[in-house]
């Protein structure tokens, strides 16, 4: 009888671990974006709501948009010129 206990239990809760995993990375991801970013109620709300991922993903979709509608700013040409000094 214990036995058929312990076999259901594990059965019953081998889903977590996938959700677990699903979970934490994407949270570790927005959290560290919006940690650069400097967003500082985006990352309180990531850590505080638990919702299966769904807030860090709309907050990773939503920076990404962001970020593409920003114009890149032009890279700097780091090579050095030589200068010929004329006689």
């Amino acid at each position: 009888m214990l036995l058929c206990f312990i076999v259901l239990d594990y059965f019953s809760t081998w889903w977590m671990i996938p959700v677990l995993i699903w979970t934490i990375t994407w949270k570790a991801i927005a959290a560290w974006k919006a940690a650069r970013k400097g967003d500082k109620g985006w990352f309180v709300v990531i850590f505080v709501l638990n919702t299966f991922s769904i807030v860090p993903i709309i907050y990773i979709l939503l920076t990404k948009r962001q970020e593409a509608m920003k114009p890149k700013p032009k890279k700097k040409s780091t090579s050095k010129k030589k200068i010929v000094k004329k006689k």
